[in-house]
């Protein structure tokens, strides 16, 4: 499940050096903005069928790909 969620974290961000440090913060590296953030939630519904509404999560539960990973696979396991 991890390469699937950093291929759609890289499709969402159009940069593929996310692989390369999972703690970058990609909002502090202007990779992701609230519209992206939102774009991401869209892609790991549809792509995973993992739901993460925007109002149970706040910017720094999801700012690095690690962070990320984490949260997305949490929610799997709650299916």
């Amino acid at each position: 499940m991890k390469e699937k969620i950093l291929d759609i974290i890289e499709k969402v961000c159009e940069d593929d050096s996310i692989r390369e440090d999972l703690t970058m913060n990609l909002f502090e590296e202007d990779l992701l903005d609230s519209l992206s953030f939102v774009a991401l939630l869209v892609e790991l519904e549809d792509n995973l069928g993992v739901v993460i509404s925007p109002s149970e999560v706040i910017r720094e539960d999801m700012d690095t790909p690690e962070k990320i990973i984490a949260l997305v696979e949490a929610k799997a396991q709650e299916k």
